[in-house]
């Protein structure tokens, strides 16, 4: 009798547990399915040669038929995510628009789904002209070549400018019974004196390369107790264990000032079709672009926000502090 009953409320709390993981179940399918969802992608530029597909910042992207909840633009890198309004569903038309004034409008409809959307452009103008804007005969394309980039970093060298040297005693009378009288010998015999000495480089300055050495007196009855010299630094100590007779000890090390100058660098930029590439380290300053516009040398210095008389650019900058820089070159303009 009392089998029967355990084995009938383990089969009722076995239904239970199954209507309990079927209720949540289709409560978190319904609740996945009437989220909000987000399509993501990139939008480049379109080349036949994979090298020169460029991202392309800032363009405009929304959706044909309002079904999407806001439109967005792409960032540095040409990604883009653009959230739809609840209730679009997974394999629902939609028709997203890419807009950018210096590429032509693409209008692409797909059907919803969570695949990545790599949407080619292609620029309005060519490497010389636009359709609005042709260059006249007259004025030909001006030449863009040797383009360089100058900046500079701090670097910190350390000089010599010295040498600390100093001389001391460590004075002790051998031959004295310790009585547990500290400082002793090493093996508590006799009677021994510590001494401590010190030197300071003065403000701004370190000490490198310090040594301490016994040079006169029974210096195989000394010892060092405290090593406060071999690292370095402005202000040095040694401690020095006697148990004979005075001795005496040289304490000598170089004296370094660091010196603060700046270097110029040099680099040069990745050119791809139209784009012109190149990074600089966090630790860049002054950075400017140098190139031969039609033979003529000049020097293009660039701030925060970097601007080109015959580029247009945009700067990403990395966690580090690293700079990437992406210029696209303007109508009228062609590198050489």
């Amino acid at each position: 009798m009392f089998q029967g009953r355990k084995a009938i409320l383990w089969i009722v709390a076995l239904i239970l547990g199954c209507v309990l993981a079927i209720h949540y179940g289709l409560a978190w399918v319904r609740y996945y399915q009437s989220r909000p969802i987000v399509l993501t992608g990139a939008v480049i530029k379109q080349d036949d040669d994979p090298i020169k597909r460029a991202p392309i910042m800032d363009v405009e992207v929304s959706e044909a038929n309002g079904l999407a909840s806001s439109n967005t633009k792409s960032n540095f890198t040409g990604y883009f995510a653009i959230p739809l309004v609840r209730g679009v569903g997974r394999q629902q038309s939609v028709t997203l628009r890419f807009l950018h004034p210096d590429y032509v409008p693409v209008d692409l409809t797909e059907l919803v789904t969570d695949k990545l959307t790599i949407v080619h452009l292609v620029p309005i103008r060519s490497d010389s002209e636009t359709p609005e804007k042709p260059v006249p005969l007259d004025h030909p394309p001006i030449n863009v070549a040797n383009v360089r980039i100058r900046y500079s970093t701090e670097s910190t060298s350390q000089e010599n400018i010295g040498t600390g040297v100093k001389t001391f005693q460590v004075q002790n009378v051998g031959n004295v019974p310790c009585q547990n009288s500290a400082p002793c010998s090493p093996d508590s015999k006799w009677k021994a004196t510590l001494d401590t000495e010190s030197m300071d480089a003065g403000e701004g300055s370190v000490f490198q390369n310090a040594r301490v050495s016994c040079i006169a007196g029974p210096c195989p009855f000394t010892r060092i107790d405290t090593d406060g010299f071999s690292q370095g630094g402005r202000v040095i100590k040694v401690t020095v264990r006697n148990w004979s007779d005075t001795t005496t000890f040289l304490f000598q090390a170089e004296v370094f000032r660091p010196q603060i100058s700046d270097i110029v660098r040099m680099t040069y930029p990745i050119i791809l079709g139209t784009s012109l590439n190149f990074t600089l380290p966090p630790t860049a300053e002054g950075p400017s672009v140098e190139a031969e516009l039609n033979g003529e040398n000049i020097v293009f210095p660039l701030g925060p926000i970097p601007i080109l008389s015959w580029a247009d650019c945009n700067v990403s900058v990395a966690k580090n502090q690293g700079r990437f820089y992406r210029c696209e070159l303007n109508a009228g303009y062609r590198f050489r």
